[in-house]
């Protein structure tokens, strides 16, 4: 910013503008995180805010009008915010946007007056809007910035002394906050605000547009809230959700999320909306929001999981594995399982396996969607931040995934753990289970009960890979039907097969690939064919243990539950409907049994 005096903005300064404190609220990210602790101590303030203004340094280039680069800013805040401070910070920036006019430039008054008008956007978007949080100290600034619009010809000038007025108002944060008082701290998301206005006039100071465009982008810090007392966990899923086509108003969509949780922020336009909410019952909220909108996006952190790694981790080791591991849950929150879920697309409706959606749900959708649904695999990204997250709580990390044969999911864990092992010199060993659903869940248990043993790392993974080999599952399909649908089976195949009444019998081979174990003309025959080729087999082996598991057919789960009891004297470890992941394919009413031998 040149130091003559500024007495309009255009788009190209905008964007500098921008940039400046948007980079500087990166360089202080790791404070920022540090000091969180409302309305959650879960320390990612610093590293939502970064997020949030990383996507506009990566993606946007100035362009002269003011109103297309402060257009382009607010949408592309928007599309990618992350937690309450984010999505407040870019329903500013909306707010900036809708009430600046048509302009090519924008003058103080013009500038004033859209940042008061843009105020109410920010207060609207929370539903108990808290004062001595970033919405008063930008509350105060604006109203400084209006009330001088007169008097301050000179766009530095009038930055430069905006300065002292949000310094005290985040000072001020203590005292109208408890909990800030509490744990002597200002409130992190409005310290980052006033990180960003002081960006700006480091900019302004430096007179130098080249610079700024070098300097380093910091990158995104991970969480840390290691001088934080530990507190309950009252909702366990921080959730977001894009919506699209919302057939109801902001207030009555309020007053649905509130039903679920608390921390409730909706940012967004008349078209789409940002929704951010803490809640115990994600798959229930997102079912209700998928009657009234387009659901595109899902993010929901366990912040239970995140917590225990910090205040009550169970061991020195942690486990990681994805969700087409079919275990009960009350097993994987004993075991403390960090469970990554992959992606399910119906359309253009997103979800999570296992966390937005649950198998239930998935198969009530399967027979009533008109298209088939899709998967893909966990990125690399998601993999890197919770390795990442773990590194700096764990001295170790095993994760065990679903077949290579069957997704990318287990590539992507491998990268991410040789860039984190990079950095953290953490061991991470990541293994491909050649398996998959129940198979892939007593896989994953038994690490978990060597790891509360006490095994080594090194003993564990050797140990895994010889029970991989003792793990076998048999898949009973009713229909070929869903195989058709999503392309495994052809057409042809199908329709002869339903001509003919063939029930395949699925397996896995000792390289993760799936082979047609048998056929037989029924289901009820093809599981007594797994019976009876299971006793067969035996050759003797004792029964660690097995899963019985359906695609909402307890009928043919409680028949394999009780001539499976009687072939390994024991019960089931549990009767699970099957992953939604797998499921698809498999169709509803298939029945699987998965078991290990000693």
């Amino acid at each position: 910013m040149n130091k003559l005096p500024i007495h309009e903005i255009d788009g190209r300064l905008l964007y500098y503008t921008f940039i400046a404190g948007a980079k500087n609220i990166m360089a202080n990210q790791s404070y920022l995180n540090k000091i969180n602790v409302f309305p959650v101590n879960d320390g990612d303030t610093g590293s939502n805010m970064a997020t949030t203004l990383q996507s506009v340094i990566e993606s946007i280039h100035p362009h002269k009008s003011y109103k297309i680069t402060a257009d382009l800013i607010a949408e592309t805040t928007m599309t990618n915010a992350r937690g309450n401070s984010g999505i407040i910070f870019a329903q500013l920036l909306y707010g900036i946007s809708k009430e600046s006019g048509n302009r090519r430039s924008i003058t103080i008054p013009q500038f004033a007056e859209s940042i008061k008008n843009s105020i109410p956007y920010m207060y609207e978007a929370v539903a108990n809007p808290v004062e001595g949080t970033i919405l008063t100290v930008i509350k105060d600034w604006s109203e400084f910035i209006y009330n001088q619009r007169n008097s301050i010809t000179d766009f530095n000038q009038l930055f430069i002394r905006s300065r002292e007025v949000a310094v005290k108002s985040l000072s001020e944060t203590k005292q109208k906050l408890f909990v800030l008082a509490k744990a002597n701290v200002v409130d992190a998301g409005a310290n980052a605000f006033v990180f960003f206005i002081e960006g700006i006039i480091d900019f302004i100071r430096e007179n130098s547009i080249r610079k700024l465009l070098r300097s380093k982008t910091e990158s995104i810090v991970l969480p840390d809230i290691t001088d934080h007392k530990s507190e309950e966990v009252r909702f366990r899923y921080c959730t977001e959700g894009i919506l699209k086509n919302l057939s109801v108003d902001q207030k009555s969509l309020s007053k649905i999320l509130q039903q679920y949780g608390d921390s409730i922020v909706i940012g967004g336009n008349e078209k789409t909306k940002h929704i951010h909410v803490h809640t115990n019952n994600p798959a229930e909220m997102f079912q209700q929001l998928d009657d009234i909108s387009l659901v595109t996006f899902h993010k929901a952190d366990d912040m239970l999981r995140q917590s225990e790694a910090i205040f009550n981790r169970k061991s020195k080791i942690a486990l990681v594995t994805d969700s087409t591991c079919d275990l009960p849950q009350k097993i994987i929150d004993m075991y403390q399982i960090n469970l990554l879920p992959i992606n399910i697309n119906f359309g253009e409706n997103h979800y999570l396996d296992k966390i937005t959606i649950q198998p239930g749900q998935f198969y009530s959708l399967l027979d009533k969607h008109s298209e088939f649904p899709k998967t893909s695999q966990i990125n690399e990204k998601a993999f890197v931040n919770l390795y990442s997250q773990l590194s700096a709580r764990y001295d170790s990390i095993i994760a065990i995934h679903l077949t290579e044969k069957f997704s990318g999911t287990c590539f992507n864990s491998q990268k991410a753990a040789k860039i984190v092992n990079a950095e953290c010199n953490k061991p991470i060993s990541v293994i491909n289970s050649k398996n998959l659903s129940g198979a892939l869940g007593l896989i994953v248990l038994r690490a978990a009960q060597a790891i509360e043993s006490g095994h080594l790392h090194d003993e564990i993974v050797a140990m895994v890979e010889k029970w991989i080999r003792y793990t076998q599952i048999y898949v009973s399909v009713r229909t070929l039907k869903y195989m058709v649908r999503g392309g495994r089976v052809s057409p042809i195949k199908g329709f002869m097969a339903k001509i003919m009444n063939v029930n395949p019998i699925v397996s896995m081979d000792e390289n993760g690939a799936s082979f047609v174990f048998g056929k037989t003309y029924s289901q009820q025959s093809n599981m007594e064919k797994v019976m009876a080729y299971l006793y067969t087999t035996r050759n003797g082996r004792e029964i660690w243990n097995y899963i019985v598991l359906h695609a909402q057919n307890e009928e043919a789960a409680a028949w394999y539950a009780i001539k499976m009891k009687e072939f390994a004297g024991k019960e089931p470890l549990a009767v699970v409907n099957i992953s939604p992941v797998i499921g698809a394919n498999a169709g509803i009413g298939t029945a699987a049994v998965a078991l290990m031998f000693k």
